[in-house]
């Protein structure tokens, strides 16, 4: 159960009295789930969660399986100061942690919580809603992890890893149902080769009926479930001195989205005016208060395939392990909406996307009796060729009408295509050292060159009338000077660093603290309508962030209960702030300051019974925000020059409370 609300907390009393009463309990009782030792690689080598100086949710897959979870956003509702982003439905997804969140609706702005899976980088939003299946643990890392990992995690990171190949036979199978018909399956088989050599298939699909009806078309409802998944990989053991991981992923989905409830436009004051009959659709209102319902003449679609492959090698050499990661991996999506959520046709948004991407990491680590380190270079190329825009003959007309363009020939949708190219190339080091047998330093930084090129070009077009996708035919048609091609061609060198010190109490208990600075590369924006702004508003400056935190790990009653907890401050430089002028969707550099805490709480009162609480707060502020204000209005409400502002507003998805739990297996 995951409960989002304002609440008051009293946790030291309560977690004085839990662990007495969990003090007295008979020695026969037995950690459960939630409390067995996760050992997590949240720092490039295997060590427990509860010695690591970080803010860490670590999730095995058997609580995973017992918490039901079968989806990569359904992860982030046990972990406080975080949540799931949709800023456009099923065709994006981003994770929120402590106010950090990309809500940008295009897939070249890359998010500033990364995504990893199995130490591979993911950075196409649209490829980040995977099923979770055959997965040994989640790793959900809050605050700048841009020391060993480099790819923009100004806000933290969440890693996936897969169960890997084994020695011995096995696997598993599972079936389960759901309501609207929904059938999800998962399984996956161990296969040993030889003595040196393993294998493992898993899959999972995922089937069923609409949620969201559609009055329309009662045949079409939409937010359906249409989804497979498969992964392949091959382990191979020569030796005690090398591996090799062999790994390739594929998934698929193919379902009708983009589903909005319909609210009239606001009135020249902002206060919206649901009962009002919009003139630009045909007096249309909806007024039966049902959020899963309505009447939409298209039903929408997103169809999505990725792919990846991946190579990872280990060898070691006395004390010294060097290890190589080389992926690929490719991203294709169709996706396209009824915006204005009604049954007139006027306008339907869509995005595509064709991203490539290839990355090569080496790193080599070692340890002594008193230091620990690891260095390493990385390299990534990512290459993105999309496209916004919408079929949208009913806006263009009143568009038209209102912007007075050159006489042109008809068209009937905007057709925006897009290409971005990203090269990074980045060293980077850490090192633990042991000031005493309590207190170890930890010493870390990462230096980034990056380069990006982009090219945008806005397009009038006439699309065919059966048009159903941004992909179909379409004709170009000339409206001179209308908005000229834009080139962009920019280069970056940034630097991330951490220093913490880590205070070993005794066995059961951690205190931490430190400063940790990440940055996060710019970019450009790719906008539908970029008329309405001038070309200073395609590019945003790096995005630069000191992180300074305090918490505690802390394990009691012979290990029945386990409380961790976490304080921090943010200050930004050119936060990459959100927002949206006009129809389109910016990614725009202001200032931004943050502080708040997290608290953890697992226990285990009896056999069989887990209990887990979590409560996160933050406040976050970003300032001077770039916005439009409708203030010129005509006499049906429609905005004829909007002006801009500056202002200051809370970041995207980002409640002040943030609570989990408690939940009872």
């Amino acid at each position: 159960m995951h409960l989002r609300k304002k609440s008051k907390l009293k946790g030291t009393s309560a977690i004085a009295v839990l662990a007495a009463c969990l003090a007295n309990m008979p020695e026969t009782a037995k950690a459960q789930v939630f409390l067995d030792e996760i050992v997590v690689t949240a720092t490039k080598r295997a060590e427990s969660s509860q010695r690591v100086g970080i803010a860490i949710t670590a999730v095995s897959g058997d609580q995973l399986e017992a918490l039901g979870y079968s989806n990569a956003q359904q992860i982030t509702a046990m972990a406080p100061g975080v949540s799931t982003i949709q800023p456009n439905g099923e065709s994006n997804y981003a994770v929120a942690i402590r106010g950090a969140a990309n809500s940008d609706f295009t897939t070249n702005v890359e998010s500033p919580v990364a995504l990893y899976v199995d130490e591979t980088y993911i950075s196409q939003s649209s490829g980040s809603g995977f099923q979770l299946f055959d997965t040994e643990r989640v790793e959900i890392l809050r605050g700048p992890q841009g020391t060993l990992f480099g790819r923009n995690a100004t806000g933290g990171l969440i890693h996936f890893i897969s169960v890997k190949p084994e020695d011995e036979f096995g696997g598993y199978a599972s079936v389960s149902f759901g309501r609207f018909n929904r059938v999800r399956t998962e399984g996956a088989i161990n296969m040993p080769i030889s003595e040196t050599a393993a294998a493992r298939v898993s899959f999972a699909t995922h089937q069923g009926d609409g949620y969201v009806t559609n009055r329309n078309r009662p045949d079409r409802d939409l937010n359906n479930a249409n989804d497979a998944a498969l992964r392949a990989q091959f382990l191979f053991t020569p030796s005690e001195n090398f591996d090799w991981l062999l790994a390739a992923r594929y998934g698929r989905q193919d379902i009708r989205t983009g589903f909005f409830e319909y609210v009239s436009a606001p009135d020249p004051t902002g206060v919206p005016q649901p009962t009002t009959p919009n003139p630009s659709l045909g007096g249309y209102v909806d007024l039966d208060g049902d959020v899963y319902a309505g009447a939409y003449d298209f039903p929408g679609r997103n169809f999505l395939e990725t792919w990846s492959a991946t190579s990872t090698m280990n060898w070691r050499f006395n004390d010294l392990t060097l290890t190589s990661i080389t992926d690929y991996q490719a991203v294709e999506r169709d996706y396209i909406e009824d915006s204005d959520a009604s049954p007139v046709n006027y306008f339907n948004f869509f995005l595509t996307t064709d991203a490539k991407q290839a990355s090569q990491e080496l790193r080599l680590s070692g340890d002594t009796e008193d230091f620990k380190w690891v260095a390493g270079v990385y390299v990534i190329d990512i290459q993105v060729d999309d496209t916004n825009g919408g079929i949208a003959q009913g806006f263009i007309d009143e568009f038209l009408g209102l912007v007075d363009p050159p006489s042109v020939g008809a068209f009937n949708g905007i057709h925006n295509p897009y290409h971005q190219s990203t090269t990074s190339y980045s060293g980077f080091g850490q090192i633990d050292y042991s000031l005493s047998e309590r207190l170890t330093l930890t010493v870390g930084g990462r230096y980034i060159v990056e380069e990006k090129d982009f090219l945008y070009n806005d397009n009038a077009v006439l699309f065919d009338d059966e048009a159903t996708s941004g992909n179909d035919n379409r004709t170009v048609v000339i409206v001179p000077d209308l908005v000229p091609e834009f080139r962009g061609d920019e280069s970056y060198n940034m630097w991330s660093a951490r220093a913490v010190l880590n205070f070993q109490v005794n066995d059961d208990l951690l205190i931490y603290g430190g400063w940790n600075r990440g940055v996060r590369g710019g970019g450009f924006n790719a906008p539908l309508l970029p008329g309405i702004v001038d070309a200073s508003f395609y590019a945003y400056d790096p995005e630069v962030l000191n992180a300074f935190e305090v918490g505690v790990k802390s394990t009691f009653a012979d290990g029945r209960l386990r409380v961790n907890a976490a304080g921090y401050y943010y200050d930004y430089q050119d936060f990459q702030a959100f927002s949206i002028i006009g129809l389109d969707t910016f990614t725009l550099n202001a200032d931004s300051e943050n502080y708040g805490f997290e608290v953890e709480i697992q226990a285990s009162p009896m056999d069989g019974l887990d209990i887990t609480f979590g409560a996160g707060y933050i406040d976050a502020q970003v300032s001077n925000v770039a916005g439009v204000n409708v203030n010129a209005v005509d006499s049906d409400g429609i905005v004829i020059a909007p002006a801009f502002r500056t202002g200051d507003i809370r970041p995207v998805q980002t409640p002040e409370w943030n609570l989990n739990g408690p939940g009872a297996l």
